[in-house]
């Protein structure tokens, strides 16, 4: 076990920074860390409960690490516990038009802009539910930053419309950023910063989650016991062991996905516009053609980002590439709705080309994502048809949606609009 102590420097003791900092190091490692300060004690991976230590200027934080990975670890908290000594640099306060917001995004993101002054984020927070939208971003007037999601919508129009109300700066609480147009940003002066990694192990860990559940037909069984039936007509699912999985994007996500099926047991092939050699060097996968990958792979995992033009992922998924898979393929899609042509895969339900199909994201998603309609009418067709299949199961945009990953979003937006309002470097995190 490791142990440290550690004294703290700042006059406004552990406030949000720095918890931040320290959880988001501490979920770098396998190894368990807790600290401890006047009687109480925390994770280490928890944000909220380092705060709740109350550790105030002169307060000992004492540190005590277990695990295989317990010495770096180690090292990697006490660095950035010593990058986060008081600076003395006082900064103006980042004014933020946050739209729509949900519980879960308050629970993290007050906490962390609560304080104010040396070393904290210095950022002021409005929540709004509504979507951005054009009609909804005469909102962002006086405000010096708006931060928006997957399901905002900042075209032409909005973005013309931000650079007049003096807005320079577009905070994405995301990775994905092709609901901005980029290039009228740029005309109008507006930075646009996301969050490239927040937790890709929970998007891959809800992929093989939904099409193991449309796999094994669990949904369907789990009703049908609730009904006390307990037969098995209609839930006979295929085995992954010594089946090929073909990744479509071999990112961060698309990595771990590689990982989760090579656990399974699966032979493990990837497609990607820019291939990473060290991957196949690892021997974790096999890069191959993109209609090699769809020929050969019984389940077909996306996580491409979607890029709209010539030579772009959009549809990726369409009629003729549907046309090269196996029969009883399956198919998973947590990345971005736009991948799959809709009517394409709808097409091919019908035709029984698919065992089966796991949706967290589809075409046309936006005005039902994060919105309850349960007393309404359903006037989303493509929703009405996808659920007519049995083989299918749709989710509503969650894969991200784990404790661990809205941490990881809060606190790395934050640093975002920390370095933009201290005009430090942003690293892989703007988007040009």
């Amino acid at each position: 076990m490791e142990r440290f102590d550690y004294q703290v420097t700042n006059t406004l003791g552990i406030h949000a920074r720095p918890a931040a900092m320290v959880a988001q190091a501490c979920t770098d490692f396998k190894s368990t860390v807790t600290i401890e300060c006047n009687g109480a004690s925390a994770s280490g991976r928890d944000v909220l409960q380092i705060l709740a230590l109350h550790a105030a200027k002169g307060s000992v934080l004492h540190f005590s690490i277990e695990g295989e990975d317990e010495k770096p670890a180690s090292e990697k908290i006490q660095a950035v516990l010593n990058e986060l000594s008081p600076k003395d640099k006082p900064v103006s306060v980042l004014k933020v038009a946050f739209f729509g917001t949900k519980d879960y995004d308050r629970l993290f993101f007050t906490e962390l802009s609560r304080d104010k002054g040396e070393g904290t984020y210095n950022v002021d927070i409005h929540y709004f539910n509504s979507r951005l939208t054009r009609e909804s971003v005469h909102l962002a007037e006086g405000y010096d930053a708006v931060c928006i999601f997957v399901n905002d919508e900042a075209d032409r129009d909005v973005v013309e419309q931000l650079g007049s109300y003096g807005v320079k700066l577009i905070l994405l609480r995301c990775a994905g950023f092709n609901n901005v147009d980029l290039k009228t940003a740029r005309e109008q002066g507006i930075t646009v910063l996301r969050v490239p990694a927040y937790s890709p192990y929970a998007v891959a860990e809800h992929a093989m989650t939904i099409i193991q559940a449309a796999n094994r037909r669990v949904v369907k069984a789990y009703n049908r016991v609730k009904d006390n039936n307990f037969t098995l007509n209609g839930l006979l699912g295929v085995d992954l062991h010594n089946k090929v999985a073909g990744i479509m994007g071999t990112g961060r996500i698309g990595q771990i996905m590689a990982q989760i099926c090579k656990g399974y047991g699966m032979t493990v092939l990837g497609w990607d516009a820019y291939p990473n050699a060290k991957l196949e060097e690892s021997g974790l996968l096999h890069y191959v053609t993109k209609e090699e990958l769809l020929e050969k792979s019984d389940l077909i995992s996306l996580h491409a980002p979607l890029i709209m033009g010539e030579g772009g992922t959009y549809h990726l998924i369409d009629d003729e590439a549907i046309s090269r898979m196996k029969d009883g393929v399956m198919l998973v899609n947590t990345s971005r709705g736009g991948l799959i042509d809709v009517d394409a895969l709808i097409r091919g339900l019908r035709a029984n080309k698919f065992h089966a199909v796991a949706l967290d994201v589809y075409e046309g998603e936006d005005d039902n994502v994060y919105v309850d309609h349960s007393d309404d009418m359903m006037q989303n067709s493509i929703v009405a048809r996808l659920t007519t299949f049995p083989n299918l199961i749709l989710t509503s945009h969650q894969a991200f949606f784990t404790r661990e990953a809205l941490q990881a979003i809060a606190a790395v937006t934050m640093e975002n609009a920390r370095n933009f309002n201290e005009g430090l470097p942003y690293g892989n995190a703007e988007v040009k």
